[in-house]
């Protein structure tokens, strides 16, 4: 009899695979991380560093000086024997009017003519070349047309003076016919020959459009071969001293505001000086009025002069601007604040009313971002606008409600970003030297949020 057979199939016991979980979870990690890196907005960090901006404060100021016109009395051809800018005394001749032309015609005749220079005249030529050949410098080219019109200058006055005094019979017979005249200095001064305008302008009464150039008209008096009574002969300038009015940048102003004197180097010709200065306001604009008392003569010729102010080269911790925000913070009066939950802390204590109209006192600790002479500056993280406050020991409350603003950068060593204040010392266009060691603010090495302005206090920051 055939045997009844069952076959049952064998099952394989179930083995958990350690290895394929693992990388599971791996690779859900990846594409999570994958996922989170194109979705997330990333923020370019900058390291903090101790760095240097050298302050570069170039001007051009308008210099207003005691400048009295002397004008003609007659009518004629005039004749210059002064250099422009140099110094008269009481009684050197400086312009002469004939009213016929025949002495005038002879000496602009002399003027062609240097053959006629004496000795003495040109030994001062040769040494006046000589000095400037021995300390010319190829980068100081420009100076090579000063030199060309202080020469030429030199060479007019020597020749019209020379031509006077070989004619001196003629010219002493024609005064005493009152057809020639010559035109002395009443007074000691420096004699200029031009006019634009400005000779009665003060530090009291100048207008910032006065420092427009391009508007800027002068008249220079040698032009001229006949010369009217009444027209303007030249100008003196009897005193050295003289003011410079500076317009300024506002964080000039602001490197100047506690100093009463000021460095500062000509343009012209690179020679520095120290003046006192005072600051005035000028139609919303600061000006600086320098105080000069020497130099007058070297820029008695010139109405704008070109300066720079010199300042200390700026160095602490260098950020660049880009990083700067602002931040609203409370002002609360001192003498609201205390010690509490038996630390050492500073909060303040905050009545608060609930939706049961239960009323309590809590002591609430607030970070001190910055103090005035009256006021801390706490953020909001623990405080609300419209909180009461108690006064230490008094009936006296203060609701949280004023507040200012504080310049600061976001420090996101920690991974998220936590606002910091800053005192900046000094900015140019792209960077500011920040004050080291100030409380609650970073130090060297910190890591900031490169563009503050699109930073939220307290987001979790993917840096780049």
């Amino acid at each position: 009899m055939a045997k009844n057979k069952k076959v049952v199939r064998y099952r394989k016991p179930f083995h958990l695979n350690i290895g394929l979980i693992i990388f599971g979870i791996i690779f859900i990690y990846m594409m999570f991380y994958i996922f989170s890196y194109f979705t997330t907005k990333h923020t370019s960090v900058y390291e903090v560093i101790y760095g240097t901006i050298v302050v570069n404060n170039s001007y051009t100021g308008l210099a207003l000086r005691n400048e009295e016109i002397i004008y003609a009395d007659r009518n004629g051809y005039v004749n210059y024997y002064r250099k422009d800018g140099s110094k008269a005394g009481v009684g050197d001749l400086v312009y002469s009017v004939d009213m016929d032309g025949a002495i005038a015609a002879q000496i602009n005749s002399a003027n062609e003519n240097a053959s006629s220079l004496d000795a003495e005249n040109l030994s001062k030529l040769e040494k006046k070349i000589s000095e400037y050949s021995n300390s010319y410098q190829p980068k100081s080219f420009y100076d090579i047309y000063s030199f060309k019109n202080d020469i030429n200058s030199e060479l007019s006055e020597a020749l019209s003076m020379g031509a006077l005094n070989s004619i001196a019979d003629t010219v002493t017979a024609a005064e005493s016919n009152s057809t020639f005249y010559k035109g002395t200095a009443q007074k000691d001064g420096i004699v200029v020959y031009y006019t634009d305008g400005f000779e009665g302008v003060t530090t009291q009464n100048f207008t910032l459009d006065m420092f427009e150039e391009s508007n800027y008209k002068k008249v220079n008096l040698k032009e001229r071969k006949e010369i009217n009574s009444g027209d303007a002969a030249y100008k003196l300038i009897a005193s050295e001293d003289w003011n410079l009015v500076v317009p300024v940048k506002e964080d000039t102003a602001r490197q100047l505001l506690d100093a009463s004197s000021v460095s500062i180097q000509f343009k012209k010709d690179g020679t520095k000086a120290r003046a006192p200065f005072r600051m005035v306001e000028k139609d919303g604009t600061a000006c600086l009025i320098l105080e000069l008392s020497h130099s007058m003569v070297r820029f008695a010729t010139e109405r704008f002069v070109e300066i720079e102010i010199l300042f200390d080269e700026e160095t602490g911790l260098k950020i660049p601007n880009t990083s700067i925000a602002m931040k609203d913070f409370f002002t609360i009066p001192m003498e609201y604040f205390q010690k509490g939950n038996n630390s050492g802390e500073e909060g303040v204590i905050v009545r608060r009313t609930d939706k049961r109209g239960k009323t309590t006192d809590e002591f609430v600790a607030a970070t001190i971002y910055f103090t005035t002479e009256y006021s801390h500056y706490v953020d909001g993280e623990f405080l609300s606008d419209g909180d009461v406050l108690l006064k230490p020991n008094s009936t006296e409350t203060y609701t949280v409600h004023e507040t200012e603003k504080l310049d600061g950068v976001y420090c996101i060593n920690k991974g998220y970003a936590v606002f910091r204040h800053i005192d900046v010392i000094y900015q140019n266009d792209d960077y500011s030297i920040i004050r080291n060691g100030t409380d609650y603010g970073i130090a060297l090495y910190d890591h900031i949020a490169l563009d503050g302005s699109v930073i939220i206090e307290n987001s979790i920051i993917s840096s780049q």
